[in-house]
């Protein structure tokens, strides 16, 4: 068992346990985050996944664990580990069930007090034209054939359908499409869930608020990515819904067999996996990449349901009631990059799960009005209290393979909030605060609870002072959608 006093501290935000501490560990593990965050490490099981991810094949410099850090299925949440292509394994539980869980952020052109009037009417349109609850429909009904072109063809096959603006496409993180998409590898049932849900915001933690930018940061990226103090604007968080989950839980089952094949000696069999470079390693990521292809597309449908929405309600009553798109990023995905190791460039899967790419300014894949800034990083916060826009940082490349947190992180399970927290008390705490709310049940409220989450202006903090992404603006929320 891993103990605190295993761990030395190489910075004020940065822990180090030791390969040497346990017999079969391949590279050390690292916890960023302050004396506090550090401590609660050791309340689940996040340092033993941690040091369990070490012992993967092929994983190089260290496995990490961001400040939203927390339990998850094989690997921690707010975990990254990046593996050599050419030796290395790829793992279903390294990228999670929900995988391109991830954010978009849309901007307006109006003040927060031009849409107060309307905010009510607002909030009930769009849960009409964005779907939500569990197995809930989507807005778009799809064959198997336009759905293999879908997942293959990612944001570009919903441009074709007149679903998306070429602007969206280039302001999505690799421009909506992630390469290797293999709808071969698919199985039927994923088909038959990922079908009918195409633009539907699903449960549990997925939301869509409407937000006023409370403070600048830094006035000339925020300026860069369009965004000033007191602008409306909207964010979108959700993932590969029903398919996704489908698709994970695919090959979590059917990878066992694949660790066995290769002789590949695990310390938790939730790390399923497969060298990269065989049959099984290929399909997963194939598979893995229709399922990325297809939450990008399904945030991009329901962007076009709120921009229904903002139209429906605010047509004649505004002067500019469009939405412009800031950024879309993935939270749950294996990609392949080049990162420094040792001195060498080298060619990686990197594994983020509950991790946002966070990519300094230059770097050649970033839209042109933005390589001057970086990348755009989205953090939303707990139901009710702030989210933040970052932007990603040269030492985010040194120090976590250009890797930043994605959100607060739990604190509670879902079924601790749910005890501690009565969903209607919470409605009431959120309205009394002039926070419109519109919600399937007061059950899945009492789920997200603000109590159930770490302190997200604390996350932001650690990785602000680390220097791997940098604050730009801080947004609060006027109205809260879920499912």
């Amino acid at each position: 068992m891993v103990q605190k006093r295993d761990f030395r501290r190489v910075d004020k935000y940065v822990w180090e346990l030791p390969k040497d501490v346990r017999g079969d560990m391949r590279v050390p593990a690292r916890l960023f985050g302050d004396a506090e965050l550090f401590d609660a490490a050791f309340r689940d099981r996040t340092v033993e996944q941690l040091t369990n991810t070490t012992t993967l094949p092929g994983i190089v410099k260290y496995a990490l664990a961001l400040p939203d850090f927390h339990q998850g299925y094989g690997f921690p949440i707010g975990g990254v580990a990046a593996m050599r292509a050419d030796s290395g394994v790829i793992s279903p539980g390294g990228v999670g069930y929900d995988i391109n869980c991830g954010v978009r952020l849309l901007g307006t052109q109006m003040e927060q007090e031009e849409v107060t009037p309307y905010l009510e009417n607002l909030t009930g349109a769009i849960y009409q034209t964005c779907p939500s609850g569990v197995g809930g429909k989507g807005r778009v009904r799809v064959s198997e054939r336009e759905l293999e072109q879908l997942v293959t063809e990612g944001a570009r096959w919903a441009l074709k359908q007149g679903l998306a603006r070429q602007e969206d496409v280039t302001h999505t993180e690799e421009q909506g499409r992630l390469a290797g998409a293999d709808p071969g590898q698919l199985s039927a049932r994923a088909k038959e869930r990922g079908r009918p849900q195409v633009g539907s915001l699903g449960a549990g933690n997925h939301f869509l608020e409407i937000d006023v930018v409370q403070e600048i940061y830094d006035p000339e990226v925020a300026q860069a990515f369009g965004l000033w103090e007191n602008q409306v604007a909207v964010q979108i968080h959700c993932g590969s819904r029903g398919f996704g989950h489908q698709v994970c839980d695919d090959y979590v089952k059917g990878l066992q067999s694949a660790v066995k094949k290769y002789g590949i000696q695990l310390p938790d069999r939730e790390l399923v996996c497969a060298p990269i470079d065989s049959p099984e390693g290929r399909a997963y990521y194939g598979a893995m990449a229709c399922a990325v292809n297809y939450a990008f597309v399904n945030r991009q449908v329901l962007a076009m349901g709120v921009r229904e929405a903002f139209e429906q309600v605010l047509a004649g009553q505004v002067h500019d009631f469009d939405l412009f798109q800031v950024y879309d990023v993935a939270h749950n995905i294996a990609k392949f990059e080049e990162h420094e190791v040792d001195g060498r460039r080298m060619k990686l899967c990197v594994h983020r799960k509950g991790a946002t790419r966070a990519f300094g300014p230059g770097y050649p894949g970033l839209p042109a009005d933005y390589r001057d800034a970086g990348q755009p990083v989205l953090v939303p916060g707990s139901m009710g209290t702030a989210s933040y826009v970052l932007v990603g940082a040269q030492k985010a490349m040194e120090l976590t393979f250009g890797s930043t947190c994605h959100g607060a992180g739990r604190t509670m399970s879902r079924t601790q909030a749910r005890k501690t927290v009565w969903g209607a008390d919470l409605r009431k705490e959120l309205e009394g605060q002039g926070i419109v709310v519109r919600a399937g049940s007061n059950r899945g409220l009492a789920e997200e609870a603000p109590q159930a989450y770490k302190d997200v202006s604390r996350v932001v903090e650690v990785v602000d002072r680390l220097g791997i992404a940098t604050k730009v603006a801080r947004l609060e929320p006027l109205a809260v959608i879920k499912g």
